[in-house]
């Protein structure tokens, strides 16, 4: 009760400073939805992005040099996500390790029968159940100023850290408020996943990344990166997933002023 009430208070006195004028010049350039929010929203997104900033341990690697710029544009990033969320700022998360560029993986691929395959693999990105969020800074500023082709890194990875919030494996499906809702989101997501691997298979052309083929966990994040980059496309392409996700995040982001 103490250790919340003190973390309550601290977060309380970050809020009550005056926001930097510098860090609104980076949110304009680099968070490309920022211009899109409501006051109240634009204020909510810089409360908590200045709660991410103090409570995160941010590492550079590689030589990288964490500045003002590197943190105030992925926090802001990660921050749209909890536009919606009170009192939710990814507290299974206490590191962020940022990337000069991608960086090389060793690991291995069990295949079944005693099988597993060894080697490395270059990545933009990763987290992990109460680990680290890794990320790629060109990346991750390409993904904040609408500049990827639809993607965003950081919506990707923050995405997959709800996910884990219920308290189970990676899977697809993040903690909901009712059981109406978790009946829904299975069958919309089973009927969308399904529909991606044939779109994917035939070659046919889609909104939403191939990538999300792999597991239900990796289409949920390529949902949410789809949600917040291709908004007004996906609620005409994917009009339920779009729904489902509109009810988690409680956000309409296809319906918000220009």
């Amino acid at each position: 009760m103490l250790f919340s009430w003190r973390k309550h208070e601290h977060r309380s006195q970050i809020v009550s400073e005056p926001f930097p004028t510098e860090w609104n010049g980076i949110l304009k350039r680099n968070v490309h939805h920022d211009n899109q929010l409501s006051v109240q929203e634009k204020e909510k997104l810089r409360d908590d992005l200045r709660i991410l900033i103090s409570e995160k341990n941010w590492e550079g690697c590689d030589g990288l040099t964490i500045t003002d710029e590197i943190k105030v544009t992925i926090a802001g990033l990660a921050s749209l996500l909890l536009l919606s969320f009170e009192d939710r700022y990814f507290d299974m998360v206490q590191s962020i390790l940022v990337y000069p560029h991608s960086y090389v993986r060793t690991g291995h691929t069990p295949l079944g029968g005693g099988i597993v395959i060894e080697g490395e693999s270059h990545r933009e990105g990763e987290t992990s159940y109460r680990g680290p969020v890794i990320l790629s800074w060109p990346d991750s500023l390409a993904g904040g100023r609408g500049q990827a082709h639809g993607s965003n890194l950081v919506l990707h990875e923050f995405a997959h850290q709800l996910d884990m919030e219920n308290g189970r494996n990676v899977d697809g499906t993040p903690l909901l408020e009712t059981q109406e809702q978790y009946g829904r989101w299975q069958n919309v997501m089973e009927v969308e996943f399904t529909r991606l691997e044939n779109d994917c298979r035939n070659d046919h052309r889609t909104l939403i990344d191939c990538y999300g083929t792999t597991n239900p966990a990796e289409f949920f994040a390529v949902c949410t990166e789809c949600f917040f980059e291709s908004s007004q496309k996906m609620e005409l392409q994917h009009t339920e997933l779009y729904a489902i996700l509109k009810d988690f995040y409680k956000q309409d982001p296809a319906h918000r002023s220009s």
